[in-house]
């Protein structure tokens, strides 16, 4: 009995061991990995934009493999800049620290330079880099900015929605239901699981583009340095 007793003992310390090391990985080192990806994919978009700077009599691209970086989300108020990849698939993109673009089927959505319509963005809330923690502390009149290799698009953030199911696409459509908007127009929508540490809703925050501008005149205002 006693040794069986040392054996159980020893055998729950070291599950209790595994699980404080999983816990670790999953909470801290997953977000140092993925921000060293999305770190590297930033700067390789900017490099590739500036061997390849686009412009008015350069083709517009609108098409990308899935996983492939396209733009660089920023949003000033959270501190938040992050590579946009094509698709929304956890392996190639939202594990790699990057925020996801919906682009596959019924959930397809629209690209920042598209004259109208809703580019609908997908990002972890929580390890993995976690660039949409904090989206609920954003408010109407917050910035959010799409760098491209063409131009920034200036976006403002109107409404949110704190949770609804996953199963509700209907808050990505080209207009967006329950955002408050009834026609047409330019608009993004930021979505991400809620509560923290679950994947049980989904937060939902939304905004209209405001400005729009060539990246050969420099950074909007909503990035110039305070």
């Amino acid at each position: 009995m006693v040794v069986a007793s040392r054996l159980a003992g020893e055998l729950f310390i070291t599950v209790g061991v595994v699980m404080l090391l999983f816990v670790a990985y999953q909470l801290w080192y997953t977000n140092v990995l993925a921000e060293r990806t999305a770190d590297g994919a930033a700067g390789s978009l900017r490099q590739n934009w500036e061997r390849d700077p686009g412009g008015a009599a350069a083709p517009q691209v609108s098409a990308f493999e899935p996983g492939e970086g396209f733009a660089i989300l920023h949003i000033p108020k959270l501190d938040v800049k992050v590579p946009v990849a094509e698709g929304v698939s956890k392996p190639k993109v939202l594990d790699k620290g990057m925020v996801g673009h919906y682009a596959d089927g019924a959930l397809k959505s629209a690209m920042p330079a598209d004259k109208q319509g809703n580019f609908a963005l997908a990002g972890h809330r929580n390890t993995h880099g976690e660039p949409f923690r904090f989206i609920n502390r954003l408010v109407p009149g917050d910035p959010v900015v799409v760098e491209t290799r063409d131009a920034y698009y200036t976006y403002e953030v109107t409404s949110s929605l704190a949770q609804t199911p996953p199963a509700n696409v209907s808050v990505i459509k080209p207009v967006p239901v329950g955002s408050g908007f009834t026609a047409p127009g330019r608009y993004i929508t930021l979505t991400t699981c809620t509560p923290e540490f679950t994947s049980t809703y989904r937060m939902i925050v939304w905004g209209r583009m405001t400005d729009e501008r060539p990246r050969s005149q420099g950074a909007p205002p909503a990035l110039a340095s305070p």
